[in-house]
């Protein structure tokens, strides 16, 4: 394991001068109370993301928050709003409580405070606040993985305003301006649908 006093230094807002400070406070704890001592508090997590989102990117505030997690164990099967859980990323969507969280490394989780229907327009709704995220529903949850590098290797136009791509990978892509439209062209396909949404186009992926 990484030396937790680097941990402290680097994430917990703690500096050089608390060096000695932090050997008398994680003196004789196991790795775990030391972990639970360092992790800066939700506030801290949740303030620290919004300055990345507005100042750098939405993917800079989401690597930071899939670093800290990693780092210092954030990661989180069974999220949820109660105090002994994890610091977690608050999101309002659609004046509702939402919280994001990593499942584990490069997945994910969005949950809602109170139990929420998934519709396409939520997912479409957090494919807007993370466009670098493909967003998609598994076993009743919400998941998000980076897009990734993607290469085109033939597009269709299906209507004005509603274009099917083929991508390298073997994948199908619908990409067009209206959700409405694109939903309705998804009807002729089988699969499950990643959402996506970047630059006001909505895009709609199947394996």
């Amino acid at each position: 394991m990484t030396d937790i006093k680097s941990l402290a230094l680097k994430y917990g807002g703690y500096t050089s001068l608390d060096k000695v400070y932090l050997d008398q406070l994680l003196a004789g704890r196991s790795d775990q109370e030391q972990l639970a001592l360092i992790t800066p508090p939700p506030s801290v997590v949740n303030a620290y993301f919004a300055e990345l989102y507005q100042k750098k990117s939405p993917q800079a505030a989401t690597d930071y928050f899939a670093e800290v997690s990693q780092e210092l164990n954030l990661y989180n099967a069974e999220p949820s709003f109660t105090e002994e859980s994890k610091p977690f990323i608050r999101l309002n969507l659609s004046g509702k409580s939402f919280g994001f969280c990593y499942e584990r490394e490069g997945l994910g989780r969005i949950f809602s405070e109170y139990e929420e229907a998934i519709t396409a327009d939520l997912l479409f709704e957090i494919a807007q606040i993370f466009p670098h995220q493909l967003v998609f529903e598994e076993s009743g949850k919400i998941y998000m993985k980076v897009v990734g590098d993607e290469e085109i290797v033939s597009v269709e136009s299906l209507t004005a305003l509603t274009d099917l791509e083929s991508l390298a990978d073997g994948r199908k892509r619908l990409k067009g301006y209206s959700q409405e439209d694109l939903l309705q062209e998804a009807k002729a396909f089988t699969g499950k649908l990643y959402y996506r949404s970047e630059n006001r186009t909505a895009m709609l992926y199947f394996n």
